[in-house]
């Protein structure tokens, strides 16, 4: 921290003495992403100021790394001259995420910058669905045809090449952009320029519908290392490619939102810092009101047993132990299968060996905690031997229960398509709060006779 707010203080010198060309030369050893970082603590001048400095190429890879409040800023501030300037420089996914994220007044003044030929493509990806393959990926790639020479693969490389995300992988397809296969620029390099490019590609090729969900997309690059990863249509055309970064950008939000819903927080795409109070407030309200309104069901368990308690005032005090037991016991279980089923470890298919192996746990665990509390009841909280029985007994059932709950809510809530992070901590805590109190009085029923 104390390092960037000396490097942020060693450019606002440089400012001030008005050393604009040392400010370039600096700016240009950093990356992009560092840049981008380094301006979000400036004031709004210097912010505008220190943007123009950087070269061409450099300010539109920086502008692509900014927050969204920064690039609208930007935006604003631009000239129309200014505005193509980065435009023209951006990638069309970069482009389109842009377009996504900007209010209406915004976009209308980015487009209007544009080519025929972007507005185009931009409003062809913005078709896709939210969340699908079709919407994070680029058409800015190289195709060859299977004919070609090396040497007349290398000629359209050189060609292309600067305007396309990626040369790492070509992908190679035949008259009417049927996907057929795809070759490196090491193998193309590497090759003899008079063979053709069906005699050295490879035809083991792994691709993705344009409708695929992009978090099934983003794990393939993980499960097959991949850096790029082509989308083709219905008919198995090529139409696009998604790369390695937007895939790494896909992961993050998603770890993000299935965090948040397990923590009971409707999802947003905004740093913590950059929320405003009522913004937090409006994410975490509606699951609160909904928890408490759910959690009013142990008053009315407790309520309906109020004569069992008076008699055996003893019972009262296990309570927050039994209720808290039970509810991390679930959550245990219900964390480990949400990302079971987030990386395809497990699917509902498997619901059964899940079970299963949950119950073999649950009685592992609870038999475990149920001698060590029977020994702490009898030796420390000089409790009888009848307390100290059903307190154990319960803890037995509850942990039971509370797994099978736990493993088995995230893997319906996906087969009915709803999102199984729903079914976390929160949710599941609240739901076996209940069965706890249920399972505990009607133990103690049977154990003290009432």
């Amino acid at each position: 921290m104390a390092k960037d707010k000396l490097l942020e203080q060693n450019v606002l010198d440089l400012l001030e003495g008005k050393k604009y060309k040392d400010l370039k030369n600096f700016f240009s050893t950093m990356n992009p992403v560092d840049i981008a970082e380094l301006l979000e603590d400036f004031s709004e001048k210097n912010f505008l100021l220190l943007f123009r400095i950087l070269p061409k190429d450099l300010a539109a890879d920086t502008f692509v790394e900014m927050n969204n409040e920064q690039k609208e800023m930007l935006i604003r501030s631009f000239s129309d001259r200014e505005l193509r300037e980065v435009v023209n420089e951006l990638y069309i996914d970069d482009m389109v995420d842009i377009v996504e994220e900007m209010p209406a007044n915004v976009v209308n003044r980015i487009l209007m910058n544009t080519d025929a030929k972007t507005r185009m493509l931009v409003n062809e990806l913005l078709k896709y669905p939210e969340d699908s393959a079709g919407s994070i990926m680029t058409t800015e790639f190289i195709s060859l045809n299977a004919e070609m020479t090396i040497a007349d693969a290398i000629k359209r490389i050189r060609e292309k090449g600067f305007d396309s995300e990626t040369i790492d992988t070509c992908y190679v397809t035949d008259n009417v952009r049927h996907l057929i296969g795809f070759v490196t620029i090491r193998t193309i390099i590497l090759s003899d320029e008079n063979l053709k490019i069906q005699d050295v590609m490879e035809r083991g090729i792994i691709s993705v519908g344009t409708l695929e969900d992009q978090e099934t997309v983003a794990n393939l690059f993980e499960k097959y290392d991949l850096t790029v990863l082509p989308v083709v249509d219905n008919d198995t055309r090529l139409v696009g490619i998604v790369t390695v970064d937007d895939a790494i950008d896909v992961l993050r939000k998603e770890a993000t939102e299935d965090i948040e819903k397990m923590a009971a927080i409707t999802p947003t795409d905004k740093p913590y810092l950059k929320k405003t109070t009522f913004e937090i407030w409006k994410s975490r309200i509606p699951w609160l009101l909904a928890l408490m309104i759910s959690a009013t069901f142990t008053g009315m368990i407790i309520t309906s047993f109020e004569d069992t308690l008076k008699t055996y005032v003893l019972l009262t005090a296990y309570i927050p132990m039994l209720m808290g037991t039970g509810g991390n016991s679930g959550s245990q279980s219900s964390v480990t299968i949400i990302r079971s089923l987030s990386l395809s470890e497990i699917e509902f298919g498997d619901i059964f060996r899940v079970l299963w192996k949950e119950f073999r746990i649950a009685i592992m665990c609870g038999l475990t905690l149920a001698v060590v509390n029977f020994a702490k009841l009898i030796a420390f909280d000089h409790t009888g031997v009848y307390i100290a029985l059903t307190v154990s007994l319960t803890l037995v059932v509850t942990i039971s229960v509370a797994k099978l709950v736990g493993c088995s809510l995230p893997m319906l809530a996906e087969k009915v398509g709803f999102d199984p992070a729903v079914m976390a901590s929160p949710f599941i805590t609240t739901i076996v709060d209940t069965i706890s109190l249920i399972i505990y009085f009607n133990i103690a029923g049977l154990v003290l006779g009432f």
